[in-house]
């Protein structure tokens, strides 16, 4: 395997530091945030892997370190042993370096300002919402001026040549329409719209494109940032993720994905369903091509055997429309708007939604954890929608995260229980994602790390 050292200035972020900054970015990264700095950094320099198991992305590079370069200016990075494909020509691709540097923006940042910052105390809901606008301000990624025009893409890394085009179709439709695409940064659905968003908005001559990914430690190795992204910003972990997600964007578009995919799902729909926010619009279109249209209504089969029928007032399923899903898109992104200058909230983060404590703390996927989740009917909808959030968000864990795959290896599959009211339609999605190969990348074969017990 090829690999290479360099020496990289930052551009853009970093560039101005005083000593002191400088002083404590060296011993930041030398201390407790190296190995997680280094993690994320490796994850950047593997853009384009067709690799999506961080433990194995790690093994694969043993011998890669970073290091931080104190300079009277500022910094500069030293890679040893990266990654050949982040170069051209012996000089690291300039979307890949800008990266790079947000990732220690963001590590820095939040270690340092965040969890070390006794002015947060992140077992509160509202020092949570606090700390996810911190580290989004603190990233650039909210424009004050700028009316609601933002749209959220989820979906599957692992998908069809004929969903990826579809997604790309979508994409374009948005950037036509001037609307600014954000994702989890990666391959698959995460990249398609931002790659068709790009000739949309070329079209428009709209030279301040937004591309925001928003990822975080866990998943970074399994789907690193694609190049187009040019607002990257790191989570702390999965939960403060996807708060990012709805407070940043304006509207969501889901295309076809697996677990990752239903884990976002059933977490924005549980947040829909608190009480708090019936009436605060919120458009959420559920889309792909024709040949979807089965899994959509596997998918929708799922929530109203699991969640209840009065989910369905939270979405609305489009199949082989790009053109009708942006236009859609639009019309609702013109409700929240009007509905945030009427009530004051601020169009760039929404604070007027309600986020309940139990989608904000995060969840350690161990064998006990999975196994004590309450996965039954008899409690409130947005309860249950939490409970099986936390049951994708393990199985997650145990296809592409390295700790997550570390305690399969040693302690065999995960375990859920509950009622086969519940059981059964996720066994049935679940299978349904094997059988269509949306738990690994093309070529891999699965192995399940979870077992259901009903």
């Amino acid at each position: 395997m090829q690999t290479i050292n360099a020496q990289v200035r930052p551009e853009g972020a970093l560039e101005v530091l005083s000593k002191l900054e400088v002083a404590k970015l060296l011993d930041t990264s030398q201390g407790g945030l190296h190995q997680l700095f280094r993690r994320c950094s490796l994850a950047v320099l593997n853009c384009g892997s067709a690799v999506d198991d961080s433990k194995l992305v790690l093994e694969q590079h043993k011998e890669f370190d970073i290091r931080v370069l104190q300079q009277q200016r500022g910094i500069k990075l030293e890679v040893l042993n990266a990654p050949v494909s982040a170069f051209v020509d012996g000089e690291m691709v300039k979307g890949i370096r800008e990266h790079l540097f947000s990732v220690l923006r963001d590590i820095v940042f939040t270690g340092s300002e965040i969890v070390s910052n006794p002015a947060f105390n992140l077992s509160k809901s509202e020092d949570v919402t606090s700390a996810v606008f911190h580290i989004l301000r603190n990233a650039g990624c909210l424009i004050t001026e700028a009316s609601p025009n933002l749209v959220v893409c989820w979906g599957g890394h692992s998908i069809s040549r004929e969903e990826y085009d579809y997604t790309k179709e979508v994409g374009h439709e948005l950037g036509l329409r001037g609307l600014h695409v954000c994702t989890g940064c990666g391959p698959g659905a995460m990249k398609g719209p931002m790659k068709g968003a790009t000739i949309g908005h070329a079209k428009q001559r709209i030279h301040d494109a937004r591309y925001v990914g928003v990822s975080e430690p866990g998943i970074i190795a399994a789907e690193p940032p694609n190049p187009i992204v040019n607002e990257l910003v790191i989570m702390p972990d999965i939960e403060k993720r996807l708060e990012a997600f709805v407070r940043l964007g304006h509207g969501i578009i889901i295309f076809p994905g697996g677990v990752g995919t239903a884990e976002e799902i059933l977490h924005l729909l549980g947040i829909l369903l608190h009480p708090d926010n019936k009436n605060l619009p919120f458009p959420v279109i559920l889309t792909g091509p024709a040949e979807c249209a089965g899994y959509f209504e596997l998918i929708d089969r799922f929530l109203t055997s699991t969640i209840g029928r009065e989910v369905r007032r939270c979405y609305r399923i489009i199949i082989d429309d790009p053109a009708g899903v942006a236009r859609e898109m639009k019309e609702g992104i013109s409700l929240v708007r009007e509905f945030r200058k009427q009530n004051g909230d601020a169009y760039y983060f929404n604070w007027l939604l309600k986020i309940e404590q139990q989608f904000q703390m995060p969840f350690l996927p161990t064998h006990q954890n999975m196994t004590a989740l309450e996965l039954h009917r008899q409690q409130e909808a947005h309860h249950l929608a939490a409970n099986l959030r936390r049951a994708f968000s393990g199985i997650v864990a145990g296809n592409v995260k390295a700790e997550g795959i570390r305690a399969i290896e040693e302690h065999g599959p995960f375990e859920l229980q509950g009622d086969s009211a519940v059981l059964k339609p996720l066994d049935e999605l679940l299978a349904a994602f094997v059988a269509q190969g949306r738990m690994k990348l093309p070529g891999v074969r699965y192995e399940p790390c979870y077992r259901l017990v009903a």
